[in-house]
C-alpha cells in the first residue's frame, strides 16, 4: 500500500507566490498610470472649461477678456475647477494652471494664453479666438 501525501509542494508554493507577487506589481504600476491619466483629464476639463467659458459668455458679452480670471467673473463655471489638483486656485503662485492676459489697457485684455502643466504630457494650452 502507497500512503498518500495532501498538501503543496514547496514549487507549487513557490510558483503562486511569484504569480501573485508579479500581478501585485502590475496592478500598482496600472494604478498609478491611471491616477496620472485622471488628474490630467481633470486638468484638461478645467482648462476647457474655462475658455469656453471666456470665449462663449465673456467675450460675447463684453467685447474683451479680463485681465485676471475667477468664479467672480467666469461665472459659468464651477468654482471648483479653478482650483488645481495640488488644492492652488490659478493666479496664485505654484498654481498648476495659468491666465496669461495680452495687450491690456484698463483691465480689458485683447488676447490671452491659458494653460496647465500636466504629468504625462506637454503642457496642454489653449489662445484666445479673437487678437
Amino acid at each position: 500500500m502507497k500512503k498518500q501525501s495532501k498538501g503543496f509542494t514547496v514549487i507549487e508554493i513557490s510558483f503562486i507566490a511569484v504569480l501573485l507577487g508579479t500581478a501585485s506589481v502590475l496592478f500598482f504600476i496600472q494604478k498609478n498610470d491611471l491616477s496620472v491619466i485622471s488628474r490630467d483629464d481633470k486638468r484638461k476639463t478645467s482648462i476647457n472649461a474655462m475658455y469656453y467659458s471666456l470665449e462663449e459668455v465673456f467675450y460675447a458679452t463684453n467685447k474683451y477678456y479680463p485681465q485676471t480670471i475667477s468664479s467672480d467673473n467666469l461665472k459659468s463655471v464651477d468654482p471648483d475647477l479653478f482650483i488645481d489638483s495640488n488644492g492652488v486656485k490659478i493666479g496664485e503662485t505654484g498654481s498648476l494652471y495659468t491666465y496669461e492676459p495680452t495687450n491690456c489697457v484698463d483691465q480689458k485684455c485683447k488676447s490671452y494664453t491659458l494653460k496647465s502643466s500636466l504629468e504625462n504630457e506637454a503642457d496642454f494650452a489653449k489662445t484666445s479666438r479673437n487678437n
